[in-house]
């Protein structure tokens, strides 16, 4: 009995002394293989870093990291090696995400990832604030992140060509110093709250969106010098578009216009106007031109085609107006007529008693002349 304890007890002893051989064995290589992973990451960390080392030049003064159609979906952390940058000019890489330590580079002025398929915008980018320029067209964003109003620096924000992007939060509008702004090709609805109070915008293109109406506040935009609004489905445009004296370029073809203000005729600093591809209800045939270049430019502009549009409206109106007034004056002489007639024919019907009406001569008196 002792001897089968005893043999029992050195068993137990002797399978536990294994597992535990067993399970060091596992750890031992377990941190094998994390270290041999280790190394393949520093490895390749250190061979994609001499490769955008390779990418790196100096242009004007500033250091410039340039990759064109090289597949580079993520972008390593080594990269922070390189944290002097001034530029980043990624195309066409197949750049799937801006990394999140993208803040760390403080020295960006221009941060240009157009042509990728960058799904979102970090929060970290509002650590940048010393860029000034910003790109990320042709990309698959959706949403804008507040913190982007952090970059104080900003002159220049090119979104355009996203698709989806259809709003823009109201923080931005805190960009003091963004002069240009694309969000052309997105599904905008209206022109945004942050938009309309950028108080230094000079440059807006909105083409290719869904806006349907302009907001009347739209002259909130006084530095605004360029408006692009061509393919959208605008039917109509408000009466402040005359206060937005330094407006020179307006492009407001393929749309759902019916007619032009005449209030743009005090618009003084027009330049470039294009009305094209929209269902106007007058036609206007614009004077011959002296060369083929004079039409050429007609056709281009369409200032002059403006201007004739609206006097055009305004002797349509007047015409109108006489035609209306010509109606009323021959419905007048009408109506003068058949009270002449209903009063005539009425006389026979009265009959005095003692110098008074009788009551169905009254009656008949008052109803031709009401009538």
């Amino acid at each position: 009995m002792t001897e089968s304890v005893v043999c029992t007890g050195a068993v137990s002893t002797v399978k536990e002394v294994w597992e535990e051989r067993i399970k060091k064995h596992h750890e031992d290589v377990k941190r094998e293989k994390e270290f041999q992973q280790k190394l393949v990451r520093i490895w390749e960390d250190r061979v994609s870093l001499t490769k955008l080392k390779e990418k790196v030049t100096r242009e004007d003064g500033r250091v410039i990291l340039r990759i064109e159609k090289e597949e580079w979906k993520t972008l390593p952390s080594s990269l922070l090696k390189l944290n002097q940058l001034q530029e980043w000019q990624l195309h066409r890489t197949g750049l799937l995400k801006i990394p999140e330590f993208i803040g760390r580079f403080q020295h960006l002025i221009v941060l240009d990832l157009s042509r990728n398929t960058i799904s979102e915008i970090p929060r970290g980018i509002g650590l940048l604030t010393r860029l000034q320029e910003l790109i990320l067209s042709y990309n698959k964003i959706k949403t804008v992140p507040k913190e982007l109003s952090n970059c104080a620096s900003l002159e220049k924000l090119e979104l355009a060509v996203n698709r989806d992007i259809s709003d823009l939060p109201t923080e931005l509008s805190k960009l003091l110093k963004l002069t240009h702004l694309d969000l052309s090709m997105n599904q905008f609805t209206t022109i945004p709250l942050a938009v309309l109070d950028m108080p230094a915008l000079e440059w807006l293109d909105m083409g290719s969106n869904s806006l349907q109406q302009l907001p009347d506040t739209l002259d909130r935009m006084q530095s605004l010098h360029t408006l692009w609004l061509q393919r959208n489905e605008i039917t109509c445009l408000p009466e402040t578009i005359r206060n937005m004296k330094n407006l020179g370029t307006l492009v407001l073809s393929n749309n759902k216009l019916q007619d032009i203000p005449g209030c743009m005729e005090e618009m003084t600093n027009l330049r470039f106007v294009n009305f094209r591809d929209n269902p106007l209800r007058l036609e206007v045939t614009l004077p011959p031109s002296d060369d083929v270049d004079g039409e050429e430019e007609q056709e281009l502009f369409g200032l002059q085609f403006m201007h004739e549009y609206i006097q055009e409206s305004r002797r349509t109106g007047m015409r109108f107006e006489q035609h209306r007034f010509k109606i009323f004056e021959e419905n007048v002489h009408t109506i003068k007529f058949y009270l002449v007639i209903l009063r005539w024919v009425s006389y026979p019907m009265l009959s005095f008693h003692s110098g008074q009406h009788s009551m169905r001569g009254k009656e008949f008196w008052f109803c031709s002349l009401v009538w």
